[in-house]
């Protein structure tokens, strides 16, 4: 059971993350990642596969979305429970001994569970996949039972508990199958990122995370130099601001995430959701060369790389900023320790062995790039990522590096991140 995919009636709950291109865009990936278990599944036997679609201009269309070598029936009309009930009840008349129905929208679903399903029917009435989000993903029925599919709040935390009472109620065996969970809501979108399915489609790709606190003034030209670089997809992970941030990253066409305070969490829920096969992490107030992606593939394929960052720069001017730019490049190159202002960048394979970035509120970056070195070399990229001088202009030059270096002191001699970043006042 799927909808055909129009941009705007399908998978909105994501569209406030996703937008309607986008959110359609995942809801053709999900149905095909469906369909696909499903033939796998069909091919083992006397079995039949059928894809009933909702709201198809016609069957054409239907079919050049879907393929020529499927059975496609529309779902007529009714609410869920009605076309649900009226496909099993056509499947029964045209003789099959047993009815398994499924959504398109559950990246957990295999050929393995479906076949589960048809053994748990040899001896019970009904097979339910319960979703974590209080519906199902599979109900399976040895015969008719039109009561199942009436008077349940489709769409809401209570269909799996309403189904369940009725199948009490009708003195139905039953068995359930594991838990899994659909894509319905951003918070779903990890547990997309980490399918087979998913990853192929950011194979070779850059993930570029942002995560931002009130940045609305400084994201846009950001976002508009990222563009640029064509990455795969692009995250803004906000945590929590009050100006235009939101407006500003969905308008850029980039993935709006939201999470708790701290570019830690923030970071770690961007790179959660991503596809891509490498990351970069990016602040908002940091432009990129336009030729960045070809840097971060061609830097994290040399040999013995771990991960890398590009060189650092200072936008604006006043005293003392090529003396700090030559001091963090030196450090950089010669101590392996660049910084999160210099656009970290990794693969996917090598952030998820070293675990992500720590949980703390400051220092996070340091704590990676160490968790990194003892996988490898931390490479230096050509191009410069040139931040923002706001710091250094407020606070002066000296006094902003002697915090920065006092920073790093504490955290070296054991004083706790939370007793620094109060020091630091990071914005």
């Amino acid at each position: 059971m799927c909808k055909y995919p129009r941009p705007g009636a399908v998978k909105t709950r994501l569209e406030p993350a996703l937008g309607a291109l986008r959110a359609c865009d995942l809801h053709r990936a999900l149905v095909a990642h469906t369909v696909l278990e499903m033939t796998k599944f069909a091919a083992q036997g006397d079995l039949g596969l059928e894809v009933r679609v909702a709201d198809a201009p016609d069957e054409t269309s239907a079919r050049a979305w879907l393929g020529v070598g499927l059975s496609i029936r529309p779902q007529g009309e009714g609410d869920l429970g009605q076309r649900m009930a009226r496909a099993v009840e056509t499947a029964f008349e045209e003789g099959v001994e047993a009815v398994v129905v499924i959504g398109g929208d559950c990246p957990g679903l295999t050929a393995q569970q479906l076949g589960a399903a048809f053994v748990a029917l040899v001896e019970s009435d009904i097979v339910l996949g319960p979703a974590a989000d209080g519906g199902y993903y599979l109900i399976g029925l040895r015969r008719v039972c039109p009561a199942l599919f009436a008077g349940i709040a489709w769409g809401g935390p209570q269909v799996r508990a309403q189904t369940l009472a009725i199948a009490r109620e009708q003195a139905l065996a039953l068995e359930l199958l594991a838990e899994l969970s659909d894509v319905d809501v951003p918070s779903d979108l990890a547990l997309w990122a980490q399918t087979p399915a998913a990853r192929a489609t950011g194979h070779g790709g850059i993930s570029v995370v942002v995560p931002v606190l009130n940045e609305a003034g400084i994201l846009e030209s950001t976002l508009e130099a990222l563009r640029r670089g064509n990455p795969h997809e692009i995250i803004v992970v906000d945590g929590g601001s009050e100006d235009r941030t939101a407006e500003v990253a969905r308008t850029a066409g980039a993935i709006y995430l939201t999470t708790s305070r701290g570019r830690a969490a923030q970071m770690n829920h961007g790179a959660a959701a991503a596809t891509g096969e490498f990351l970069l992490f990016l602040h908002a107030d940091t432009s990129l060369p336009a030729d960045y992606s070809s840097q971060v593939r061609s830097t994290l394929a040399s040999s013995g790389v771990a991960g890398g960052a590009f060189a650092f720069a200072i936008s604006g001017d006043f005293p003392g900023r090529k003396l700090i730019e030559w001091g963090t490049n030196r450090r950089a190159q010669l101590g392996q320790l660049p910084y999160g202002d210099q656009g970290l960048f990794v693969s996917r394979v090598m952030f998820d062995r070293v675990g992500g970035f720590p949980d703390q509120p400051i220092m996070e970056d340091y704590e990676f790039v160490q968790r990194l070195r003892l996988s490898g070399t931390i490479a230096i990229a050509p191009g410069f990522a040139r931040t923002s001088g706001r710091r250094w202009q407020r606070r002066g030059a000296f006094g902003t590096t002697l915090l920065n270096q006092l920073i790093v002191i504490g955290y070296r001699f054991g004083i706790s991140p939370a007793r620094l970043a109060r020091w630091y006042r990071w914005e």
